[in-house]
């Protein structure tokens, strides 16, 4: 294994990069507002041994409910995901240890704001209150600019190139108390994209993770996958493992992560250099706060169980539990779905099929994936 290089951070009680051990981390799965059910998930992952538990942080009720949970769990390293609000960041920095924005999401709020002058303000914040932050790059939210000087086939460079612009106006500021994450649901891209920051940045910690992993087993090994090949290559100072689970489950996050920690120390490898997926993929986000409708954990399942009959196709199939991540993550797929709180919009790469209830979407599904089999098998012949 290559020896890690980053530099170190704080968060809260916990530091990463040097020559400190891997951070394990999860993301709540309840509503933020849900203060009740939120300190329980607290709980389950502090019971399940996570370094940092992340919630999500969209509007003022959002904060109020953040104050009572930090109350609750005063020993807590907590991070705030901003989702598209970065204003809310002076509120909430005061009950965590770190800020999470995202570069895409900086562009959709007060739009004539050079995006200098937003990072600007979240540096002060950060600073005033001692909160580390993390650069956090989707391949489904990526800079808007990035992406029209590529093609489309080239998800990668967008995401790296804005990390590391980013980086900059950090370094810029005098601000070094950041990591930086760049995720993907296909393994082989996060490992591409992590291995081209690192030899650009080797000096900044990394968190790793498969976005929408999806399902037990196949999420748990996509993931590990990535973090095989990232983590004895040196890379990687905090880690997520984002699997698609009811929320009394959420644990299980943490000791999966745990697990691929010890097997990489222990010489228990179980993968390939690529990860090659043949056959029906189906990709779907972690539940988290974001998610509208609990019944998108059902349906993620159910999804699973009615297209077992697919499963010698190479099709993909994503189910999105919100509308902050799921119309763009769902644009490489051949079907995707993303949840709102009454109804599932239908999509077919990125052309929208409408909107359909909860009822209704799994036979509308299985009618485009019959379609699109049959499509493929003309081609074939």
């Amino acid at each position: 294994m290559t020896e890690r290089n980053s530099r170190e951070i704080r968060i809260g009680n916990v530091r990463i990069g040097g020559s400190n051990p891997i951070a394990v981390q999860s993301m709540t799965a309840t509503k933020t507002q849900d203060i009740d059910a939120t300190i329980r998930q607290v709980e389950l992952l502090e019971e399940a041994g996570a370094d940092v538990i992340r919630i999500a942080v969209d509007n003022p009720k959002d904060v109020a409910a953040l104050g009572v949970v930090r109350q609750a769990r005063p020993n807590a390293n907590l991070v705030v995901d901003l989702q598209e609000n970065y204003r809310l960041a002076e509120k909430v920095a005061p009950f965590v240890q770190k800020l999470r924005y995202n570069p895409g999401h900086l562009y959709h709020l007060e739009r004539e704001k050079p995006v200098r002058e937003k990072v600007r303000y979240l540096v002060e914040i950060a600073r005033q209150h001692g909160c580390a932050m993390r650069i956090g790059v989707n391949a489904g939210s990526v800079d808007p600019e990035k992406l029209d000087k590529v093609s489309k086939d080239d998800s990668i460079t967008p995401m790296v190139e804005s990390a590391l612009e980013h980086s900059v106006m950090l370094d810029d500021l005098g601000f070094d108390q950041y990591c930086v994450s760049l995720k993907d649901s296909d393994p082989n891209k996060v490992i591409d994209a992590n291995v081209l920051f690192a030899e650009r940045r080797p000096d900044i910690p990394l968190h790793l993770g498969v976005t929408e992993a999806g399902m037990p087993p196949d999420g748990v090994i996509k993931t590990r996958v990535a973090f095989e090949q990232l983590i004895t290559r040196g890379i990687g100072d905090t880690i997520r493992v984002s699997l698609t689970l009811p929320f009394e489950r959420k644990g299980e996050e943490i000791a999966v992560g745990r697990q691929i920690l010890d097997d990489i120390h222990n010489g228990r490898f179980r993968s390939v250099p690529r990860f090659e997926h043949k056959g029906l993929n189906i990709i779907s986000c972690p539940s988290c706060s974001r998610v509208e409708n609990e019944a998108f954990i059902d349906l993620a399942q159910n999804v699973k169980e009615i297209t077992r009959y697919a499963k010698e196709h190479d099709i993909t199939i994503a189910v999105m539990g919100c509308r902050v991540n799921g119309p763009g993550e769902t644009d490489d797929a051949d079907l995707g779905m993303w949840c709102a709180p009454s109804f599932v919009n239908l999509k077919r790469g990125t052309q929208s099929l409408g909107h359909f209830t909860y009822d209704e979407i799994l036979g509308r599904l299985r009618l485009e994936l019959d379609k699109l089999i049959g499509e493929k098998r003309k081609v074939l012949v």
